[in-house]
């Protein structure tokens, strides 16, 4: 079984460059503290790493 990430938008974009908004979008995210469970892929974590500072993740 595939791990899992639970993806939390914590922190607003307002101010932040435009690609950080995309990636948060790429995510899955729309709405501030939204939840999205993806699967862990080195992907993915990359995406989490260029928006570290807005997002909290969980290992589900």
């Amino acid at each position: 079984m595939d791990k899992m990430l639970k993806i939390t938008w914590a922190r607003s974009t307002i101010g932040h460059c435009k690609t950080q908004r995309a990636t948060i979008r790429s995510l899955g995210l729309k709405k501030l503290n939204q939840t999205v469970i993806k699967k862990d892929t080195p992907q993915i974590r990359g995406m989490i790493s260029r928006v570290q500072h807005l997002v909290t993740v969980e290992e589900v």
